[in-house]
């Protein structure tokens, strides 16, 4: 009889990625440590640790979200031509600042006690003519709310939506990216981001799954790589950055393995890990690597899952549309899946301070960077309404700072950090309403203030954690002055 060889199962193959490691074994040597030289966890011994449900920590109070969507634009969305409509600006376009019933807003004492350092360079900015409104607003929804022209498709989902006009931070340049991710100026050292926080907070929903996800390319080189880091709270609860067209290199192995094989391998990791849990019993930084092999490992099967999308009608994949969309649906297939949080980006890459800084053609800059954005969003919006799954699916939209009522150039606006907007829906949060103001020209946050780190007080709230019992012995989670949840927006 002729031998038939046992067939050899191989493992599926997945594409690369940039900037993760194109295979495992670059993945491990990124780790500083080689394959061999890996002690994994138990976990992976046998077959029962893989596809487990993990065990989430205990929320400080009852959640009303299980996970976050956060959606950010960089460079500086104009808030007075998004969601916060300042008729005004007509009226003294063409004016200076000083000709306007708003001629002494620098001297007030919000500005004097949160913003000396920056009043110099804004008021230069405002020498220059007051730019007129270079949209249209038209009231939406049954709530009618005012949103500009802009946003005809997330302005149709207005009634879900609580709209936040009275954002402020400290930082005049695009550090204030990573400002609005950690709370705290980028001169004041490396802190961890929102994501971070909540997945240090809560644990895993799901074992098999990365909990702290970003898509999109980077942002402003001012804050290098810290907007996804967790810092002082480990590495292990760093974001995974993910090309949702191409995920998970580092599942791929770097030659033709098969399960036998691997298997073999696995058992021999499990007990160097034992060796090394009895040489190294309180390693963190080896701990955290055999973690991060362990997530790679059951990740094999679970990642390229979630981002076949062979499952979804042709209706929906149509109405995501490509580019930003598709990193929308993946966004909601990663939390349908138990993710806590999917961080997203558009505008990154190409301009280093991001798309949406239009100190030059705004109408141009804000009309495209709309149209790319808009419909995916809404579409999110009702997708995860639809599904049942807004309730529970914390989802936010933000920038780091707004655009200045005077125009720097002939036909854009400078940063603003005096006033500016946002907005959150689902997961708890009231819909159909405004909250807080700016001025009659949009300078200042004038009615129910609110520092950026209100938004990761109301974040952190809804998922059942108090921000405060969050903070570790001798490094604060947020300044005493700031970081409330903002209660007129939770229902």
């Amino acid at each position: 009889m002729k031998y038939t060889a046992p067939h050899r199962r191989r493992i599926s193959p997945v594409s690369s990625l940039h900037p993760v490691p194109r295979d495992r074994r670059t993945f491990l040597a990124d780790l500083g440590m080689g394959f061999t030289g890996l002690a994994l966890g138990s976990m992976l011994a046998g077959e029962d640790a893989i596809g487990q449900e993990a065990i989430p920590a205990q929320t400080h109070f009852a959640p009303k979200a299980k996970s976050v969507i956060w959606l950010f634009m960089t460079g500086g969305v104009s808030h007075m031509e998004s969601f916060d409509p300042k008729p005004a600006l007509n009226k003294y376009g063409g004016m200076s600042l000083s000709q306007t019933p708003l001629k002494d807003v620098f001297n007030s004492p919000f500005v004097k006690d949160n913003f000396r350092p920056l009043v110099e360079g804004s008021q230069r900015n405002f020498r220059q003519q007051i730019y007129p409104l270079q949209i249209d607003y038209r009231k939406r929804g049954d709530s009618g709310i005012e949103v500009s022209d802009w946003w005809p498709h997330v302005g149709g989902c207005v009634d879900d939506i609580a709209v936040v006009r009275s954002l402020w931070t400290t930082d005049n340049n695009h550090g204030a990216q990573l400002q609005f991710h950690t709370g705290r100026h980028i001169s004041d050292g490396l802190f961890p981001t929102i994501g971070s926080w909540v997945h240090y907070g809560l644990g895993s929903l799901n074992e098999n799954l990365p909990q702290f996800v970003v898509m999109g390319k980077p942002i402003a080189s001012t804050v290098a790589r810290n907007w996804h880091r967790a810092n002082y709270l480990g590495s292990e609860h760093d974001g995974l950055t993910i090309n949702e067209k191409e995920p998970l290199p580092y599942g791929n192995p770097a030659g033709r393995i098969f399960q036998e094989e691997q298997a073999a391998n696995v058992e021999l990791i499990g007990k160097l890990n034992q060796l090394a849990a009895v040489e190294y019993p309180e390693d963190a930084a080896l701990q955290a690597r055999i973690n991060a092999y362990e997530l790679a490992f059951r990740m094999q099967t679970s990642v390229p899952e979630v981002f076949d999308l062979r499952d979804e009608s042709q209706t929906t994949l149509d109405s995501y549309g490509e580019g930003y969309g598709r990193q929308l649906l993946t966004a909601r297939r990663l939390v349908q899946r138990g993710v806590r949080f999917v961080q997203i980006y558009h505008g990154g890459g190409g301009d280093p301070a991001g798309a949406w800084d239009a100190h030059l053609n705004l109408k141009k800059n804000h009309t495209e960077n709309c149209q790319a954005v808009d419909k995916p969003i809404a579409t999110l919006l009702k997708d995860l309404k639809q599904r049942g799954m807004l309730q529970d699916t914390l989802v936010v939209w933000a920038t780091e700072f707004g655009r200045t009522a005077g125009n720097e150039e002939q036909n854009g606006r400078d940063h603003h950090p005096f006033g500016f907007s946002c907005w959150l829906a689902g997961g708890g949060i009231r819909g159909g309403v405004v909250h807080g103001a700016t001025d009659e020209l949009g300078i200042l946050a004038s009615e129910n203030p609110h520092y950026v780190t209100d938004i990761h007080a109301t974040v952190l709230h809804q998922l059942g954690l108090d921000s405060r019992k969050l903070e570790v012995p001798g490094r604060k989670r947020l300044e005493i002055e700031f970081g409330r949840p903002i209660r007129e927006i939770i229902a």
